[in-house]
């Protein structure tokens, strides 16, 4: 008798393990290199400009890096709050959904899909393209289509891996997190050692208050705020999670601690090196800082930071589609979505459908601006998110939370994002309006597709023809097995 329920046991414990659906593969160290690999990006080599272009002194950009450091830090605790609350994979989408309802969720979606992540995606892609090529044509300008060439191939490589294998995407992530973590050493110990030599002159009157001008310094937040982006991903993959409860705040300490004291140490070697007006001058700061410091191996620094754009867009691509697929699976989004491949058990049309958007956007080159505004909408809806989990810590005081963050840095967190979102109304009116709406374009394509569905019958059955074709192609299937 034990020896049959030992066979039934084993049958269904192989039942499982076949069963179409996404695997917890993430541990500590890939998910410390998940969050440090995609906040490590094309920001730290480019931003800094843009810091003191807006703040004004090299003081006050070092105290605006320090600041987003922190103000970074206090966001990802609560969400560690919020992934070890809430079980599922989806991130903002889904801690919106549960704490504030399905159209502030719909409208992160909608935003998400519609120009955050293929704004996001191109403009590291194409500062991945601009590093390979120009290391091979400098001194002279290199041709704006072999860039977007190399840029589109570059988010081709990406795209594959996601599509191919979910551990594949995650060594490819170690190895890069390495890769950019070498690039910041080789960075920071000239600029160390001259600092130790008493090369400090460009921090003379460090703090040119004068210079300061109100409206500028939440466009030097944004850019800051910026390099450090990324710091919410891994929530977007929680149920891929290895014992999430422990490993998300592990990491997220682990990795934004790391991440801010080597963004700081890089900027003062930038400083060291350089005087400001020549780091206002330069196009690609990490690459003159290289010709000046590292004249050895200056022809690496490029290719160091085209591999860390490669990381930063490998970590968006295998979080992202996350949220579209939990979104389609909770009837937000097209059904498709929420499908995975039947063999490599990854979320195959989530992934496969950013990707002609990203090269579309990589083509017309009008990705600049889009920035600007998608930061405003990502900023907005990770405040609305924590204003979410302070609301829901009240209405529900008794729902589990294995972790919990102080109220006062989660207020501080929420009040700040809000008030840096509000001036931004008055720094940058126009990329801000547009930004809103082009999210309020969202709403009545909600209660037309999701809370009435109110779609004409031959649109439906179109819709469903198409998705029906699209799952035989691509050999995909709804889960099999519930993962949260």
């Amino acid at each position: 008798m034990a020896q049959v329920k030992t066979e039934v046991d084993g049958k269904k414990e192989t039942a499982g393990e076949e069963a179409v659906h996404l695997r917890r593969e993430i541990g500590l160290l890939p998910a410390v290199s998940f969050i440090i690999g995609t906040v490590v990006g094309s920001g730290i080599f480019i931003a800094p400009k843009g810091v003191l272009m807006n703040s004004g002194s090299v003081g006050l950009s070092l105290l605006v890096w320090g600041l987003c450091g922190i103000l970074s830090m206090f966001g990802a605790l609560c969400y560690a709050e919020l992934g070890t609350s809430f079980s599922k994979s989806g991130g903002h989408y889904t801690y919106l959904l549960e704490t504030l309802g399905p159209l502030p969720a719909f409208l992160r979606l909608w935003v998400e899909f519609l120009f955050i992540r293929p704004s996001v995606a191109s403009y590291v892609s194409l500062a991945f393209g601009r590093y390979v090529v120009e290391s091979f044509f400098a001194p002279c300008a290199a041709p704006t289509v072999l860039i977007k060439l190399v840029s589109i191939l570059g988010v081709t490589f990406i795209v594959a891996i996601n599509c191919w294998s979910v551990s594949t995407a995650s060594r490819t992530q170690v190895t890069l997190t390495f890769i950019k973590m070498f690039a910041l050493v080789l960075i920071i110990i000239p600029g160390v050692i001259a600092l130790a030599k008493g090369k400090t002159e460009n921090f003379q009157n460090g703090f040119e208050v004068a210079s300061l001008t109100l409206d500028r310094l939440p466009l030097a937040f944004y850019n800051g705020l910026y390099a450090y982006g990324g710091w919410f991903y891994l929530n977007f993959v929680t149920e891929e999670v290895i014992n999430p409860n422990r490993t998300i705040p592990l990491a997220i300490i682990c990795s934004m601690v790391t991440v801010t004291v080597f963004y700081v140490l890089v900027n003062v070697a930038y400083y060291t090196m350089m005087t400001p007006s020549e780091l206002l001058m330069s196009e690609a700061v990490a690459v003159t800082f290289a010709n000046r410091a590292l004249q050895g191996v200056a022809s690496l620094i490029p290719i160091l930071v085209a591999l860390s754009c490669l990381g930063a867009l490998n970590g968006g691509f295998f979080a992202v589609p996350r949220m579209l697929f939990v979104g389609a699976r909770e009837g937000h989004w097209p059904p498709i979505f929420s499908m995975i491949h039947v063999r490599r058990q990854t979320p195959l049309p989530a992934v496969l459908f950013l990707y002609p958007l990203v090269v579309l956007m990589i083509l017309t080159g009008e990705i600049y601006q889009l920035i600007n505004f998608a930061s405003f909408a990502r900023w907005f809806f990770i405040a609305l998110a924590t204003l979410g989990m302070l609301i829901h810590r009240y209405r529900f005081p008794l729902h589990p939370r294995p972790f919990k963050v102080p109220v006062a840095i989660a207020v501080t967190f929420t009040v700040v994002c809000f008030f840096i979102v509000g001036l931004s109304l008055y720094s940058d009116p126009w990329n801000t309006g547009r930004s809103c709406i082009l999210t309020l374009t969202g709403v009545p394509v909600y209660y037309l597709t999701v809370y009435r569905y109110r779609l004409p019958h031959k649109w439906r059955e179109i819709f469903n023809y198409i998705s029906t074709q699209l799952q035989i192609l691509l050999e995909v299937a709804q889960q099999e097995v519930q993962t949260y």
